[in-house]
C-alpha cells in the first residue's frame, strides 16, 4: 500500500473516531461502534479483542462481544461464478438444487444450501470476491495504526497493541483457506466420530477448494431455543453435562478444540432426546495446548478446587504466565482475594470460566502473558459453561471436572502411557540415543584439550563439565527407559 494513501486512510480513521467519541472517556460500547463503522474487516478485529480477556477488562471485553460477523449478501452470480470457477463444471452438473437466498452471509464467507445429484442435502461456503485483498490492505493499516499508539502512548505495553494485531493476522489469514477449515472440521469429527456427545457434518473433499467447501447440512434446535429442547423432551441435565465432557475430551483428550463454540454455531441434537448431544459447525478457529500448558492447565484447575492458592501462585511463575521476579507471597494473597468471595457460594454455582477470567484479570498486573490459544480456550469454556447453565441451571462443571482432572493427570504417568510414548516414538528416541556416545566423547576431548590452560579456559572448562554431567544422565535415564520399556511390553503381551 502506498505511504500517502496509508496516511489517508489513518487520518480518515481518525476523523471517525473523534465523530465516535472514542478518543474522549473511551468504552466498550463507543469502541465496538466505532469498529462498526470502519467495516466488516474492523468488526471481526473487534470480536478477537472481545477474548483479549488478559489485556481488556472484563467490561470492555463484555461489550465488544455484541459485534455480530453478518454483512449484506454478496451477488449470488459470483457466488455461482466462484463455484464454477473453482470446480470446474457448472451448478446444473454439480447440484440437484440450488437455493438462491443464502443461508448466512459474514464478512469473509457466504453460505447457500443446495442438494446433490444424490439426494444429499448439503451447504456451500464460499469466500466473497476479492476478499484476501481487502484483508491485506486492512491488516497494513492495523499495523500502522498499532506502531503509531505504541509510539504515543507510554502504558502501550501492557496492552500490546503489536502483539494482538500479530495474532488477529495468523488467524484471519487461516480462516482465508477453506481447505483449511475442512481440514480442522474433519479432524474434529474424526476425534467424536463414536460419540454421541458432538456430531460435526461431513466434508465433501471431491468439492472442496481454498475457496469454496461444501459440507453435510445438518438438522439441529439452536442451543438458546429452550421451548424447542423442552418440546422434544431432550433431557437437558444430560445435555449439559455433554456439554462439559466435550470441553474436556476437546482439551485433555485431542488436544484440539473448536475455538468458536459461540451460540450461533452449536445447535442440539434431535436424534436421542434420552442422552442427547450437540451438532457443531464452523471449525475455522481451533486451538491446540502444548503439552507442558495442558499439565500446568489442569493442576491450576486442581488447584483452583482445592483452593490452594500457595500452589496456584507458584504455577503461574514457573509456567512464565506472570513476571518470573513476581513475590510468590503477594500473588497468592491477590489469587486468594480474587477467589475466596467467589467460593462463599455452593460449588454448583460457581461459574468456572468467569473465575478464570477474574483469575487472569487480577493478575494482568503482574505482567501476564498468556498464549493465544489459552485465552481462546478461556473463552470457550465460557462459552460452553454459560450454554450449559442455560440449558440446565443447576449444572455441577466442578463435580464432573474434578474427577476428570485426577484421572487424566494420574494417567500420564503410568507405566503404560510411558509405554505408548515410547513405541510411537521409538525411531526418534533410537536416533536420538545413538548421537549420545559421540557428543560426550566430543565433550572430553574439548575438555582435555582446555584442561591445559585451566585458568584462562575456567568458564569453559566447568560449562563442559555440566554438559558432560548432563550426558551421562542422559545415557542412564535412556537406559532406564529402554529396561523398563521392555519389562512393561513383556507383562502387558
Amino acid at each position: 500500500m502506498n505511504f500517502l494513501i496509508v496516511i489517508y486512510e489513518l487520518l480518515r480513521m481518525s476523523v471517525i473516531g473523534i465523530n465516535k467519541g472514542i478518543f474522549l472517556n473511551p468504552n466498550g460500547k463507543k469502541l465496538a461502534k466505532y469498529l462498526e463503522s470502519l467495516g466488516p474487516i474492523f468488526t471481526k478485529f473487534g470480536q478477537l479483542l472481545s477474548t483479549r480477556t488478559d489485556i481488556l477488562d472484563f467490561q470492555t471485553a463484555k461489550e465488544l462481544e455484541s459485534l455480530t460477523d453478518s454483512c449484506k449478501p454478496f451477488d449470488v452470480s459470483k457466488f455461482k461464478k466462484i463455484v464454477e470457477s473453482e470446480l470446474g463444471n457448472s451448478i446444473e452438473n454439480i447440484f440437484d438444487t440450488f437455493e438462491e437466498t443464502p443461508l448466512a452471509a459474514a464478512s469473509l464467507a457466504q453460505v447457500h444450501a443446495a442438494k446433490l445429484k444424490n439426494g444429499n442435502e448439503v451447504v456451500i461456503k464460499v469466500l466473497r470476491p476479492n476478499i484476501e485483498k481487502s484483508v491485506k490492505k486492512n491488516l497494513r493499516l492495523l499495523k500502522a495504526a498499532a506502531r503509531i499508539f505504541s509510539y504515543i502512548y507510554k502504558d502501550s505495553f501492557r496492552l500490546k497493541p503489536n502483539e494482538v494485531i500479530r495474532d488477529y493476522e495468523t488467524t484471519i489469514l487461516k480462516e482465508l483457506d477453506l481447505k483449511l477449515e475442512a481440514s480442522n472440521t474433519n479432524l474434529t469429527r474424526k476425534n467424536f466420530l463414536d460419540s454421541s456427545e458432538l456430531y460435526i457434518p461431513e466434508v465433501y473433499w471431491d468439492l472442496t477448494t481454498s475457496k469454496v467447501m461444501v459440507l453435510e447440512k445438518i438438522d439441529g434446535i439452536p442451543c438458546t431455543d429452550i421451548k424447542q429442547i423442552e418440546d422434544h423432551g431432550i433431557n437437558k441435565k444430560a445435555l449439559a453435562e455433554n456439554g462439559v465432557m466435550i470441553f474436556l475430551n476437546q482439551v485433555f483428550r485431542d488436544n484440539f478444540f473448536h475455538a468458536d463454540m459461540h451460540p450461533g454455531n452449536i445447535f442440539v441434537s434431535k436424534k436421542n432426546p434420552s442422552d442427547p448431544g450437540y451438532i457443531a459447525i464452523d471449525c475455522a478457529i481451533t486451538g491446540s495446548l502444548s503439552n507442558d500448558e495442558r499439565y500446568t492447565l489442569a493442576r491450576m484447575l486442581q488447584a483452583v478446587l482445592k483452593q490452594n492458592y500457595k500452589s496456584l501462585a507458584n504455577l503461574f511463575i514457573t509456567s512464565g504466565w506472570v513476571n518470573a521476579d513476581t513475590n510468590n507471597i503477594e500473588l497468592e494473597n491477590t489469587l486468594r482475594a480474587c477467589c475466596e468471595p467467589i467460593f462463599e457460594k455452593p460449588l454448583s454455582e460457581i461459574e468456572f470460566g468467569k473465575l478464570l477470567l477474574y483469575l487472569f484479570q487480577s493478575t494482568r498486573r503482574y505482567g501476564l502473558s498468556l498464549q493465544t490459544s489459552l485465552v481462546l480456550l478461556q473463552k470457550t469454556l465460557i462459552h460452553i459453561e454459560g450454554m450449559g447453565r442455560q440449558i440446565y441451571p443447576e449444572l455441577d462443571f466442578w463435580g464432573i471436572a474434578e474427577p476428570y482432572l485426577d484421572n487424566w493427570l494420574t494417567e500420564q504417568f503410568s507405566p503404560l502411557k510411558l509405554k505408548d510414548y515410547i513405541v510411537e516414538n521409538k525411531e526418534d528416541l533410537l536416533f536420538k540415543a545413538s548421537e549420545v556416545p559421540g557428543i560426550v566423547y566430543e565433550a572430553l576431548d574439548e575438555l582435555r584439550s582446555y584442561s591445559k590452560n585451566k585458568e584462562s579456559n575456567a568458564k569453559k572448562i566447568e560449562e563442559l563439565e555440566v554438559q558432560l554431567s548432563n550426558q551421562k544422565y542422559l545415557i542412564r535415564v535412556i537406559g532406564i527407559v529402554i529396561i523398563s520399556t521392555m519389562a512393561i511390553i513383556m507383562i502387558v503381551s
